[in-house]
């Protein structure tokens, strides 16, 4: 692997938004391969008969951070994706996928409300795939006053080797790529 810089960067136009439309979860273990070339995930498949999970969000209740950590003394570099949600209302479904969400690595897919691509598709981000993402914190709580949240807040985070990537751009909808493999996306 060469270190060599291979690109600069100048200032971008102010064409870009931030925030998360939708997140997909698929189980770790049922990830049967998936390629990767310049930052970008271009064939992914699960077994034939496994689904991907989506929950829709509302705007302004989730956030993605990737932290990188590097030691000089050791020669060291490794990435922390971290995702947080929020869902509103309590549930006894949601208190039931709560406890399943926790037993499991996941690998998380990102729908953002940035949209860059030529045909005005809503960029994708994978993450997790070499590890796995988990749900290690979360709450369900409900406020005092009548306008306060009444829901869950979840946090899934990962450690990885390489930073998270682009998933390559879609035919109609997120995720119908040729080169993807899996049984359906499962939305309620």
């Amino acid at each position: 692997m060469s270190c060599n810089l291979t690109k600069g960067r100048n200032i971008t136009c102010r064409d870009t938004v931030g925030g998360i439309k939708a997140i997909y979860f698929a189980q770790f273990d049922e990830v049967a391969s998936y390629v990767t070339a310049s930052g970008e995930l271009t064939d992914f498949d699960l077994g034939a008969s496994d689904d991907i999970y989506k929950y829709t969000l509302k705007r302004g209740t989730a956030s993605c951070t990737e932290t990188l950590t590097g030691s000089s003394e050791n020669g060291t570099v490794f990435y922390t994706p971290s995702v947080q949600i929020m869902l509103h209302k309590l549930t006894k479904e949601d208190q039931n996928q709560v406890k399943l969400l926790a037993s499991n690595r996941l690998v998380v897919f990102l729908e953002l409300n940035e949209v860059l691509t030529a045909n005005s598709h809503n960029v994708l981000l994978a993450l997790g795939l070499e590890n796995g993402m988990e749900l290690n914190s979360g709450t369900g709580a409900t406020g005092a006053a009548f306008g306060d949240m009444n829901g869950y807040t979840w946090t899934f985070d990962g450690m990885e080797r390489e930073p998270m990537v682009t998933v390559a751009d879609y035919t109609t909808n997120p995720l119908d790529n040729s080169a993807f493999t899996f049984q359906s996306i499962v939305t309620s």
